[in-house]
């Protein structure tokens, strides 16, 4: 399957979500070239939307080689056969933490500014991508996510390798994926346009389905039914 660009495949992804529509289901996308793709499935299922800022630790000389990833929250997560493999050391792996980690709270702050992170506790987390390759990105996501107690967890990308699949089956409580391809080289050969995406983007995104979700909400409160026509109980 080949997808016409992460709009595209948002669209596939969010008619396999269709029961969610209607919940209290929070779309948390991995920036950058998630978030298109999150955006897509939030405006269907007319859920909130954010993002959850895991970063992968790329091994020496090849930052595209995973050899682990670190959380949103700071967690780490290594591939210890890949790391004895390939020798690298504890030094290297300390200083690729600390970056990534500053990585993680700069994305943070300019992604959602001063507003609070969404709350997570007892509802359905939708945690999104535009693909997975080694898988250890997502999975390092969807063990912070676990840690704050989600009722259930469920992980949506359009294009995935069989191998990562079940990796991430053992973590999250769902895996919807469009196309499990072989061979699997990169994500990006998927789809027609795999353009960068900018920080900008993310930034017009996110304020995008905030403003769609305000809309949305300030309708149903003046509707009959609303908040506006809720009698109020009298006192005394």
């Amino acid at each position: 399957m080949i997808f016409k660009d992460r709009t595209h495949a948002g669209q596939l992804l969010a008619r396999k979500l269709e029961r969610y529509r209607g919940t209290d289901a929070l779309v948390l996308a991995l920036p950058r070239g998630g978030v298109p793709v999150g955006a897509e499935i939030a405006r269907a299922l007319s859920a909130e939307l954010d993002i959850v800022i895991p970063r992968k630790i790329g091994a020496p000389g090849d930052p595209e080689l995973a050899i682990g990833a670190v959380s949103g929250h700071g967690g780490v997560f290594l591939n210890e056969h890949l790391v004895r493999t390939l020798g690298v050391s504890s030094e290297y792996i300390r200083e690729a933490v600390a970056r990534e980690r500053a990585e993680i709270e700069r994305r943070s702050h300019l992604y959602r500014g001063a507003r609070p992170a969404p709350h997570i506790e007892g509802r359905t987390v939708i945690v999104v991508d535009d693909g997975i390759a080694t898988g250890y990105t997502m999975l390092a996501a969807l063990r912070g996510i676990r840690e704050e107690g989600p009722a259930r967890l469920v992980t949506a990308v359009p294009v995935a390798p069989s191998d990562s699949v079940a990796r991430l089956e053992a973590e999250a409580d769902e895996v919807v994926v469009l196309s499990r391809p072989v061979p699997f080289f990169a994500v990006g050969q998927f789809y027609e346009d795999f353009a960068q995406v900018s920080d900008e983007e993310v930034q017009d995104i996110l304020a995008q389905i905030r403003s769609l979700r305000g809309s949305l909400n300030a309708s149903s409160d003046d509707s009959p039914g609303g908040k506006e026509n809720t009698p109020r109980k009298s006192v005394g």
